[in-house]
């Protein structure tokens, strides 16, 4: 019995029925402390890698010596963004760090790059049980209500001082050829007329497409962002080209995956605005060079191009971490790479965030 001095004693819970409920209490009890001990040992593990990372500059990534002065912050870094680019701040919409929402005509695509091999969005839509990727099977259109998503956001935005981004598309490319898309195609561009408070980027692998699947030829409309994935040197060779004679308001090139070094001063200084870069993530994430990153950036740097540094993926560089073989690897640069996750990795490159965004004129 439990005693209170102001009410006398109290029947311990369950002995009215006869039942004494201190077993399912005690097990009850030592699951949460059991809970509790799996947290607290993965916030040590977490915690021990930082500290262990820290010893080496922005975890262990070679830097040019121009960097060499700045400050590291491994879990809170400051943010630091060479003028005149602005900060790309994530939308409430999308956990992508340089778009506020995310638009998708439709589901779909076939694979056609390097880039292509680990294809997230592949994976996403067979989690939810959707055959959509290939050649052969059909594409997964949306409903109207979808459809009228943008209009809403457009409304919303007429008063914003920053124009939302919406990315198109995370699950497609707008620009593959398909009969059956040309339709759904032409309600896209139709509702990129109708919201001009809205800036929407078209990533798309198929430049070489863009002339004869886009309405547009001469004159782009002003919220139309045009961009492509330059994975590998050979891939900017033989895309940017196409990119380059496409007169949008913005051009932009996405390098995520990076999979080797660029060299893309020519088409900074005359073609692309703005670069977006990061690491592979997912269960066959290969290891990018954080020199390949580095280097981009610095070519950004010279030639005043807007750069933003996305994720370092599932594998980031650090030194004498206590980690598996099999989640440790050397990069192609000769830095060590340990695979932790792509939260954990997260996206300081040396010492800061990039998140630049090419200057645009306010809205009027």
């Amino acid at each position: 019995r439990r005693r209170d001095p102001h009410r006398g004693p109290q029947p311990v819970p369950g002995a009215a029925s006869g039942h004494d409920d201190r077993g399912v209490r005690q097990r009850s009890a030592g699951v949460a402390f059991a809970q509790s001990t799996r947290v607290i040992a993965s916030s040590q593990r977490t915690r021990d890698f930082w500290i262990k990372s820290a010893k080496a500059p922005s975890l262990a990534v070679p830097m040019p010596r121009q960097d060499q002065h700045r400050p590291v912050t491994l879990c809170s870094a400051s943010v630091s963004v060479s003028a005149p680019f602005r900060r790309a701040a994530m939308g409430e919409n999308t956990k992508i760090e340089w778009a506020t929402h995310t638009f998708n005509p439709w589901w779909g695509c076939t694979k056609i790059s390097e880039a292509c091999k680990h294809c997230y969005a592949e994976a996403w839509a067979k989690r939810v049980g959707q055959n959509v990727w290939g050649p052969k099977p059909e594409r997964r259109l949306m409903s109207d209500a979808h459809w009228r998503q943008p209009l809403k956001w457009n409304r919303q935005a007429a008063d914003l001082k920053e124009r939302p981004r919406v990315f198109c598309a995370s699950m497609a490319d707008v620009f593959e050829d398909r009969d059956e898309l040309t339709v759904h195609r032409r309600r896209l561009f139709d509702l990129i007329e109708e919201t001009p408070n809205l800036d929407w980027l078209l990533l798309t692998k198929r430049p070489q497409n863009v002339s004869g699947l886009a309405r547009w030829t001469d004159e782009w409309p002003e919220n139309v962002w045009l961009g492509t994935t330059v994975e590998l040197q050979a891939r900017a060779d033989e895309l940017l080209p196409y990119l380059a004679v496409v007169p949008a308001k913005v051009r932009f090139i996405s390098a995520e995956p990076l999979l080797g070094p660029l060299r893309l001063e020519k088409w900074l200084a005359s073609t692309i605005d703005w670069v977006i870069t990061g690491g592979e993530s997912g269960p066959n994430a290969r290891p990018a060079s954080p020199t390949w990153f580095t280097e981009l950036r610095d070519q950004c740097e010279r030639t005043n191009t807007a750069f933003h540094f996305k994720q370092w993926g599932d594998w980031a560089p650090g030194r004498d971490v206590n980690q598996p073989a099999k989640k440790v690897a050397l990069a192609k640069d000769g830095t060590l790479m340990y695979r932790i996750g792509k939260k954990l990795a997260g996206r300081v490159l040396s010492g800061r965030l990039h998140d630049g965004l090419p200057e645009m004129n306010p809205q009027a």
